[in-house]
């Protein structure tokens, strides 16, 4: 080949090796821009929902046909009795419990009448996580005809709560009655476990929304 002819395709090839270095900077631009507005958005979102969790309010004077709580501490379960005992609904449902662990047990634990559990108190044992509540939750209010519960929760956990079970009982009125777990900046800074807790909340949240759109998109 002639060093004229060389020289012709290597002059060919120069805007050629251009066009494809200006294509992977502006991709790469590109890139950059979408995960930079992804994680703004994350950590917006991630916001909005730590300013709704801490300052949820708790009602005062809720009133529903049933009441339910979710298990994952003690607290949730002596806040649903107690709503119990002032007549705030007429059954309550304490889901996902242990099979280990009886209605007597509980009883005593929260320091209730033998009375009330006797005629008032049912226990699931079927859920292991918070889908399985709404699962469970969902059954319990078809057998029992309830149109509103009280859902009894941590504030935390309340928003994927209430899209779990509005997702399983669509026809039913949910009132949120967060039990108020410390979201403040000073109880974050004594237990970073909570801002991981929090994290960890916010994305499964997501993950339900993305999973209900998935199943049901509009």
């Amino acid at each position: 080949m002639s060093e004229t002819r060389m020289s012709e395709e290597l002059d060919d090839e120069k805007p050629a090796r251009g066009r494809l270095r200006r294509l992977a900077s502006y991709v790469a631009r590109l890139l950059f821009i979408i995960i930079a507005a992804g994680l703004l958005a994350f950590g917006g979102g991630f916001l909005v929902f730590y300013q709704h969790v801490a300052t949820m309010p708790v009602p005062d004077a809720p009133q529903a046909d049933g009441i339910v709580a979710l298990t994952g501490g003690y607290q949730r379960i002596d806040q649903a009795v107690l709503l119990l005992g002032k007549g705030a609904g007429k059954r309550l449902l304490i889901s996902g419990v242990n099979p280990a662990t009886t209605g007597n047990h509980i009883r005593l634990l929260t320091r209730s009448t033998t009375n009330l559990f006797t005629c008032c108190v049912d226990i699931g044992h079927d859920a292991v996580d918070t889908t399985g509540n709404a699962v469970e939750t969902a059954r319990w209010i078809d057998q029992q005809g309830f149109a509103s519960v009280i859902l009894v929760t941590n504030n935390y956990h309340m928003p994927r709560s209430l899209v779990e079970l509005e997702h399983a009982s669509p026809s039913t009125t949910f009132i949120p009655y967060p039990v108020m777990t410390p979201l403040d900046l000073s109880a974050i800074a004594a237990n970073p476990l909570v801002l991981r807790t929090l994290a960890s909340e916010y994305v499964k949240f997501l993950a339900v929304h993305i999973r209900n759109w998935w199943d049901h998109p509009a």
